[in-house]
């Protein structure tokens, strides 16, 4: 072979091992991890008594994601239309997200609770991107851990945050309930 075709070669090889990994990624994902990311998020939640709901959506092929929901309640805040009549602001708890991303690999991302129609609600944090084999026990542990902290650090929301935390929930009634005036 061409000398000058080397460096390319190796690309072409580096890149076909990359295709045969998402097919391998996918097929593990079908075969075993999809439900031993729901057995591991079910047995960690009873054991530390959180009271949590595991969907599975799987509206797009080899983009299904396992979301272990804190569900969603009335937030205690309400608008009063009239003497009998309140429109609740509903409170989504927050997500812990397991979903295949299209090369195969595992990303899991936390979405922090939100009020609806109160303010904007915080992006979401990807806690990390794994492949299938990189999944192990201790990790379910650590993403709960590290899911149920942020939930907690939301929760308890106040101006003692430090400087730079990725706190960006701005609260205040011009914030949250005026028309922007652009």
């Amino acid at each position: 072979m061409n000398r000058e075709y080397s460096n390319l070669k190796k690309k072409v090889v580096h890149y076909q091992e990359v295709l045969t990994n998402t097919r391998e990624y996918r097929q593990v994902w079908k075969d075993s991890l999809k439900d031993k990311i729901v057995v591991q998020l079910e047995a960690i939640s009873k054991e530390v008594e959180l009271e949590a709901k595991i969907d599975v959506k799987s509206d797009l092929e080899n983009l299904e994601a396992i979301v272990f929901s804190l569900g969603t309640v009335k937030s205690g805040m309400y608008q009063e239309l009239s003497d009998s009549i309140k429109r609740h602001m509903i409170k989504h708890n927050g997500s812990l997200i397991y979903q295949q991303l299209f090369n195969g690999k595992i990303v899991v991302i936390i979405n922090y609770p939100y009020i609806e129609n109160y303010g904007q609600p915080t992006p979401p944090k990807t806690v990390g991107i794994y492949r299938p084999e990189e999944l192990k026990e201790p990790f379910f542990v650590r993403h709960i851990e590290e899911f149920i902290t942020e939930i907690f650090h939301w929760e308890d929301y106040d101006d003692d945050d430090a400087p730079g935390a990725e706190r960006n929930q701005k609260i205040g009634f011009k914030l949250n309930f005026e028309k922007d005036k652009q």
